[in-house]
């Protein structure tokens, strides 16, 4: 097991590597730092773009560029935005914030999705699992977007309406200034309350299909010459599902997780802007894309790599505790 995770872990480090040289390729050859200059009237001096092209290491070889901004990344420094912000000082907090939805989003997606798809299996073709199978097509099909602004619009207010005060909250991560005056309890009352749409938006979106997954691979399970030995044995139809089976059919949802640990950011993007959340998504958008700023970009993927990576990284681990067989392979 520990050479195992050593050989999956260098692998790792070398995946990071290729994909950070391809990431900044693919930025480096998309983004002019100086393009929001060129329509400004009066237009700046020749020397002017000279000394921004000097400063932000652009007249440097590929190769060169390259390793400087790799060389700054594996100390801590993202480089600088077009404003001369750090970068690593911004991608913290942000990543923080969005961080915490993910997670949260992640946590609930896979329990649900667990259960949902034990109980579909399990029931297979009896109501319960019609009704779950008609919920998990209906959210599928749903744009997160319109998803978000629904939970935001009637979800907030039935529950506020039914406790009576205001706890759901749609817009920020947080009160503004709240920090400056409420203890730590209320302070992650607040937070909890501006978490709970946004992180419930992605989760039931991507539970429904997850719970698909779950289902189909618990069928195969259940069809399979062990679990009718162990029943053969004598043991509990409950016992044989719970101990015998759900192991083994969650090694394909490790996998499907993992891999969609990439499509949460991309659907936090979303859900940030509907929920007006000041995470990574808007951190792209407005002060990436929009700015045409290169650093900020690349920080933005190589943390949503190294994200992927790691999941990835957990879920060959988790392999190797689900199934015996991939470590003595």
């Amino acid at each position: 097991m520990f050479f195992f995770t050593i050989r999956r872990i260098l692998a790792s480090v070398l995946v990071l590597l290729v994909s950070s040289f391809l990431v900044f390729t693919l930025c480096a050859t998309s983004f002019d730092p100086l393009s929001k200059y060129y329509n400004r009237n009066p237009p700046p001096p020749p020397e002017f773009f000279d000394n921004l092209r000097e400063q932000l290491g652009l007249n440097d070889n590929f190769f060169v560029r390259y390793w400087n901004w790799l060389s700054g990344v594996l100390t801590g420094d993202f480089g600088q935005t077009v404003n001369g912000t750090p970068v690593a000082e911004q991608l913290g907090p942000r990543l923080m914030v969005t961080g915490r939805m993910i997670i949260g989003a992640v946590v609930i997606a896979v329990i649900l999705a667990i259960i949902v798809g034990v109980i579909g299996a399990v029931r297979q073709y009896k109501p319960s699992d019609y009704t779950f199978t008609f919920i998990a097509y209906i959210l599928i099909a749903l744009p997160t977007f319109w998803f978000a602004a629904l939970l935001k619009e009637f979800v907030a207010g039935g529950i506020n309406d039914l406790v009576g005060s205001q706890v759901v909250y749609t817009l920020g991560e947080e009160t503004p200034g709240l920090s400056l005056y409420a203890s730590g309890w209320e302070l992650w009352q607040d937070r909890l309350g501006h978490l709970v749409l946004p992180t419930l938006s992605l989760a039931l979106l991507t539970f429904a299909a997850w719970s698909r997954f779950q289902r189909a691979s618990m069928l195969d399970v259940l069809g399979s010459d062990y679990m009718r030995l162990a029943r053969a044995k004598g043991l509990t139809y409950r016992r044989t599902v719970l101990k015998h089976g759900l192991r083994n059919a969650l090694i394909p949802l490790t996998t499907v997780v993992a891999l969609g640990i990439g499509t949460l950011f991309g659907g936090a993007i979303i859900t940030e802007q509907v929920f007006v959340w000041h995470g990574m998504g808007e951190y792209l958008i407005q002060d990436g894309i929009g700015q045409n700023d290169i650093n900020v970009v690349l920080g933005w993927l190589l943390v949503s790599a190294v994200f992927v990576v790691l999941f990835n990284l957990v879920a060959d681990i988790l392999y190797a505790v689900l199934d015996p067989r991939i470590r003595l392979a």
